[in-house]
């Protein structure tokens, strides 16, 4: 009943917008958000999908598809790495987040649409996200959040609705895998990249592969160890690594954890 009246505000909300753009990822957040715009602005709804070396190409080819789907109008703005961002200081954030939204908000205007609304979700004000401030300067909407929608309900709802992304596990850009205060290249992201697009494609979703120079420490699920110890699987990744570049290539025991280098950092 709760999940069913927060659906209701966020129609009604959307509705109020009468027009929006929404950034849209291809991820389980904003995948919902513009499953229910698409339903109730039909065409008052764009979606811009940010296409830049810290994001993996498969995210965005999935986000191209995904648009295709639902038959809305959709754009794609290709975004180099902002130079603030490029010795990833902690507040990487906040930086790429300032730069990147500006540039949607001026695509947005330029095709008539004044509102630009984001797929943060209730939940997201628990971890180190300074780039929430950058969206509150900038004056994005994220009607999730105003609704009070946790990312569970967000999963219990596309479910619902027969989206297929809910269950799709939470992604991040690419820089969310460098350590912070680190340089890097642009041929480092690719190898991030490719070396979890193989994790996937081989059945471990919930993954990350933290970078570490010539040292991949691979970040997931506990119940998919026992997959990733097999003779077979473990053969298979240390070659597919060390092909991408890596020396040397380890298995994190502590498990996958969203925002794992935000450990020692204070919310600011």
């Amino acid at each position: 009943m709760i999940r069913s009246e927060k659906l209701d505000h966020l129609k009604s909300l959307l509705r109020q917008k009468g027009r929006i753009a929404i950034a849209f990822s291809g991820g389980t957040d904003s995948t919902f958000l513009l499953a229910v715009a698409a339903g109730v602005l039909g065409e008052n709804v764009v979606a811009i999908t940010v296409k830049s070396p810290y994001i993996p190409q498969w995210e965005v080819d999935e986000a191209l598809e995904t648009a295709r789907h639902f038959k809305v109008n959709h754009r794609l703005l290709k975004v180099p790495v902002p130079e603030s961002v490029k010795n990833n200081p902690t507040d990487r954030c906040y930086l790429c987040k300032k730069e990147v939204f500006t540039l949607i908000l001026a695509e947005a205007e330029k095709i008539g649409f004044s509102q630009v609304a984001d797929g943060t979700n209730a939940d997201d004000t628990g971890d180190y996200r300074p780039g929430m401030r950058a969206l509150a300067e900038l004056g994005v909407n994220s009607p999730l959040l105003e609704c009070g929608i946790t990312k569970k309900e967000v999963r219990e709802l596309s479910k619902a609705m027969g989206l297929a992304t809910h269950d799709k596990p939470a992604y991040a850009c690419l820089l969310t895998r460098i350590p912070y205060n680190t340089s890097y290249s642009e041929e480092e992201l690719t190898r991030i990249e490719k070396a979890e697009e193989f994790l996937i494609r081989s059945g471990i979703r919930a993954i990350r592969v933290r970078h570490h120079g010539t040292i991949a420490r691979i970040e997931a699920d506990p119940s998919d160890f026992q997959r990733l110890f097999a003779n077979d699987m473990r053969e298979k990744v240390v070659t597919r690594f060390r092909e991408l570049g890596y020396e040397h290539v380890t298995i994190d025991l502590d498990g996958y954890h969203m925002g794992s280098y935000n450990k020692n950092l204070k919310n600011t």
